[in-house]
């Protein structure tokens, strides 16, 4: 899908977070999706006066919702009634299409309400979804974000919206709660997807190479601890190196994203090549590595296990010196 050639709008979102509360006209939001970035989110956006009510297959996510103030429903459709906006943080474009048309959210929400999905999706998908939801007299946004649990957390997510941009507009104070960069992309839906999915081959790449030169060390017999302080602090360094080098050096580091989310994110990436006719054999090596420590058992393992792959790789005993 090609991308739209002009520079995106940005918007910096200052300290402190706007408040919706004295705001006549603040929507009602139906949160589809209470987990672990879902639900600060959710949270976030009651704190700033809106009406939300939240809906997720889990009672320990919708209980953690209601004990923070929230109002969440065991069905979808009742979490949709009469709401102005529809938002969803879903695992993927199949529990999208099910809550919104099989689970009747959509058609309980209230006319012309605006759907905004802000999970990572293949971006024909959501340009489909979007086709289905405009087709029944509703707005639709694509919006998906980056910043992980603790960007969800913070209220400091980079969210990419594409859609009409009149319907941005209007609900640009929604995504100024949840982040603290929004660009915007272009009218048509899918687009924001692409650009997740340009960032999402970064993060992965980098990932998978960092977990490649941190396994070579371990190998080798150095300490690892110190040669990550060596790359960290030289041009070797990136970002997903200084945030996950030292998850990767822990036996059962804390889960802030799952290995499986990342064989789900290449996937995406891949599509998106395909779709676009670009070749990306650096994302599809990188995808193999996340494969292979999923298929090892380490699937929602934090990320940072992808160094796993590489491990089994080289398992057993070295050869000694000829």
């Amino acid at each position: 899908m090609p991308v739209l050639r002009r520079r995106p709008e940005v918007h910096q979102v200052l300290e402190p977070k706007p408040s919706l509360a004295d705001n006549p006209g603040k929507p009602t939001i139906g949160f589809i999706g209470l987990g672990s970035m879902g639900l600060p989110m959710a949270s976030h956006l009651l704190r700033s006066g809106c009406r939300v009510k939240g809906f997720d297959i889990s009672e320990s996510a919708r209980r953690s919702f209601t004990d923070g103030g929230g109002t969440a429903h065991s069905d979808a459709t009742e979490a949709a009634s009469d709401t102005d906006v529809l938002m969803l943080m879903v695992v993927n474009i199949d529990q999208a299409q099910q809550a919104l048309f099989e689970r009747g959210a959509l058609a309980n929400s209230a006319k012309g309400s605006v759907v905004i999905l802000m999970s990572t999706c293949p971006p024909g998908d959501v340009e489909q979804l979007a086709e289905a939801v405009t087709a029944r007299g509703h707005r639709f946004l694509d919006a998906p974000v980056s910043g992980g649990v603790a960007g969800a957390r913070d209220a400091s997510l980079s969210i990419m919206v594409a859609g009409d941009k009149e319907t941005y507009e209007i609900n640009r104070d929604l995504f100024d709660v949840l982040g603290s960069k929004i660009y915007y992309l272009g009218e048509r839906p899918g687009q924001a997807s692409v650009a997740k999915a340009v960032n999402q081959l970064l993060c992965g790449v980098h990932l998978a190479a960092a977990a490649e030169a941190l396994s070579l060390a371990e190998r080798a017999g150095l300490n690892t601890s110190t040669v990550l302080e060596i790359v960290s602090g030289s041009a070797a360094s990136s970002w997903m190196l200084n945030d996950r080098g030292q998850r990767m050096l822990l036996k059962e580091p804390e889960v802030t994203s799952a290995v499986d989310i990342f064989v789900k994110d290449l996937g995406i990436v891949l599509a998106a090549g395909s779709s676009a006719k670009a070749a990306l054999p650096l994302a599809s090596v990188a995808h193999q590595f996340f494969l292979a420590a999923s298929g090892q058992g380490s699937g929602s393992a934090d990320d940072s296990q992808v160094i796993r792959a590489y491990r089994g790789m080289t398992a057993g005993q070295k050869e000694g010196n000829k």
